[in-house]
């Protein structure tokens, strides 16, 4: 992730060919490898057994897709942007499996922050002769806040169904710093401990 942030901040200092590959790729290996590392084994393909194996698929799609990004570059985007249906499908599958109101009422809250940014992305991509017209060139701007604020929900709910599915045992809860009542929060996941038996 921080390469992730050094590279975009390196391309949107630069606006250069280069800049632009090394964001867009930290993006893609930085999403292969929270993939690889969180994604959960009920959902993998049938001919996939292991997480090792998964690995490896992970592996070799990311660098066919890192050679394909030098084909069609201005298509990288769009690809990166389409991942996020694959996780709202996700979402959508597991709260069909989860009871937990604060868990539906976080992924609520995190559809809301990314249909507000993939709006200022296409905005920002398809009208941007629009904005230039009326001098109101900062759709991209919003654009990385809106995803970053969605992604402050997206991480707490993948990380709790993680728990939900790696260890059972314990019973992971949603929680909100500094509080419920807040109008802005950073969202947390809090594990409780099983009892233990003597």
């Amino acid at each position: 992730l921080l390469l992730a942030g050094v590279f975009s901040m390196y391309f949107h200092m630069t606006l250069s060919y280069v800049g632009q590959l090394l964001d867009e790729l930290s993006i893609l290996w930085t999403l292969a490898v929270a993939y690889s590392f969180w994604y959960p084994q009920a959902y993998f393909p049938k001919c996939i057994k292991t997480r090792r194996h998964f690995f490896w698929l992970t592996g070799i799609t990311t660098v066919i897709s890192t050679l394909m990004s030098f084909v069609k570059p201005t298509l990288n985007a769009y690809a990166l942007n389409c991942i996020a249906f694959h996780l709202l499908y996700m979402t959508w599958r597991e709260l069909k499996k989860c009871n937990d109101k604060r868990v539906h009422r976080m992924a609520a809250v995190m559809v809301m922050w990314w249909a507000l940014a993939i709006t200022s992305w296409i905005s920002d991509r398809w009208l941007c002769w629009l904005w230039q017209a009326i001098n109101f060139p900062y759709f991209h701007s919003f654009w990385h806040v809106l995803i970053a604020l969605s992604l402050l929900y997206c991480c707490p709910l993948v990380i709790y169904f993680d728990v939900s599915y790696e260890m059972p045992s314990f019973k992971p809860r949603l929680e909100y710093w500094p509080s419920d009542s807040w109008p802005v929060v950073v969202p947390y996941v809090t594990l409780e401990e099983p009892h233990k038996q003597c």
